[in-house]
């Protein structure tokens, strides 16, 4: 029997072993969804949303258990874990659930030739592989869950080998919501096996978050049979302060959206532009709020950082500060680290460029390079100056010229005065390599997932 073991970052220990499936188990369960889809799509869209609800309900009422074998799992402190289900999870699965009935509707077109009727339908594609990741391991599945399920899809789920638990849990609310056998399934398999599951003609959408080496492996799988895929890949995302930016708040905010969840979430922020009349007091602030975070073991509850998911994560991170380090920039953080170990301190680095890594390369840790700059136009030259577009925030009080930095801006998001925070009613897309462009979220989010029927009805023949 293979085995996936899920080693802790709190103290480097196996947390948990979960069996993984062989081929006899996984051909069972594209079996039973095969079989499932024939009988979801004939339920109301009405006993579709009563389920979902439940769902949703379940999950929502059990966040606070949930929270410290999520701190066991990737190493996000106690005192946040119910935060990722109350809010965002909740949120967006309530709000796509009261949408569906005025996306998933059938369309009339008038005609104006008498005795005709022309139309639309929006049908589910059948059975859908979502491939979670485990830093938001909630809100990453769900944006795909939700809508895909209402849509009368059925859905198998293979979640991070660093937080199987989750998917383990969707099955105990799905059941306890009265979830049909066979329409929610999870799997435990091994990369090549999710491959080969993505190539199987069996699966007609295939939703992945993750990386872009990742991304590009679903891609090249799902393309011998046309299938769909919505990718949702990494990011490099920057902020630019303007010289009319309310300090103090623009501070708080854009330090928090760098350094939560110790900076492991695709749309952190994880450069900032600042303009040079603003630039002294912004890193001065930015280096004093950093300095209070509390790095620890995440199940003490004054902890504000936790370990970074694995050693070799914290490693790269520490990779790129001390190449960034050789190349001229500094540190502006007493250098309080334990290589080898995922507990990595928070960074914030001056005199950078984007000859340096943690300019360019994603770093999904708790580390930031700070630049100025003299305008608006060169603050847009180095934010679109890179591979990644998921998210740009902008920070100031000039509405006008900030819509327009955003108009020239090459990301799926802009974001006025907010940074890492996806809001349910618009559309969450990437470009470049942050993305395929697929939308999950908002009346959009249900397109993936369905297909259209057209019928052309001679009424009189």
């Amino acid at each position: 029997m293979r085995i996936q073991r899920t080693v802790s970052p709190v103290d480097g220990s196996v947390y948990l072993e979960r069996a993984l499936a062989g081929e006899a188990e996984i051909e069972r369960i594209l079996d039973r969804a095969s079989e499932a889809r024939k009988m979801w799509r004939e339920w109301t869209l009405e006993d579709r949303q009563a389920v979902v609800q439940r769902f949703t309900d379940y999950m929502e009422s059990h966040a606070d258990e949930f929270a410290v074998p999520l701190a066991w799992q990737m190493g996000r402190p106690v005192r946040y874990g119910p935060m990722e289900l109350r809010r965002g999870f909740a949120e967006r699965a309530r709000y796509m659930t009261g949408l569906a009935k005025s996306v998933l509707r059938t369309d009339v077109t008038g005609t104006d030739k008498e005795g005709f009727e022309l139309g639309s339908t929006r049908e589910p594609l059948g059975v859908v592989l979502i491939i979670a990741p485990w830093n938001y391991p909630y809100l990453t599945a769900v944006n795909s869950l939700v809508p895909a399920l209402l849509a009368g899809n059925v859905v198998i789920l293979k979640h991070s080998a660093q937080t199987p638990v989750v998917a383990e849990q969707f099955a105990e609310a799905f059941r306890a919501a009265g979830m049909p056998d066979g329409v929610y399934q999870f799997v435990h398999a091994t990369h090549a096996d999710v491959l080969r599951m993505v190539s199987d003609p069996r699966l007609h959408l295939v939703a992945f978050t993750g990386s872009v080496e990742g991304g590009r492996a679903v891609q090249k799988a799902a393309a011998e049979g046309f299938k769909r895929t919505v990718l949702e890949l990494g990011g490099k995302d920057p902020a630019y302060v303007r010289e009319d930016a309310n300090l103090g708040f623009t501070i708080e905010n854009v330090v928090d959206g760098a350094m939560f969840n110790s900076g492991q979430s695709c749309c952190a922020v994880e450069r900032v532009y600042v303009h040079r009349s603003v630039y002294p007091k912004f890193v001065d602030g930015a280096v004093e709020l950093t300095r209070q975070y509390k790095l620890g073991n995440p199940l003490d509850p004054e902890t504000t950082l936790g370990p970074m998911v694995r050693t070799s994560a914290a490693d790269f991170v520490r990779g790129q500060i001390a190449e960034a380090v050789s190349q001229g920039a500094r540190t502006l953080l007493e250098w309080q680290d334990t290589p080898g170990s995922p507990y990595l301190a928070p960074q914030v680095l001056v005199d950078v460029h984007h000859g340096m890594r943690i300019m360019r390369e994603e770093t999904f840790g708790p580390a930031v390079g700070i630049m100025p700059v003299e305008d608006d136009a060169q603050a847009v030259e180095l934010m679109n100056d890179s591979e990644y577009g998921l998210t740009a925030s902008v920070w100031g009080t000039e509405v006008f010229h900030i819509r327009q930095i955003a108009d020239q801006l090459d990301t799926g998001t802009v974001f006025m005065n907010r940074c890492d925070y996806l809001e349910p009613s618009i559309p969450w897309t990437g470009v470049k390599n942050s993305g395929n462009s697929s939308s999950n979220l908002s009346v959009y989010g249900f397109e993936p997932y369905v297909r259209r029927k057209a019928y052309h009805y001679r009424l009189r023949p």
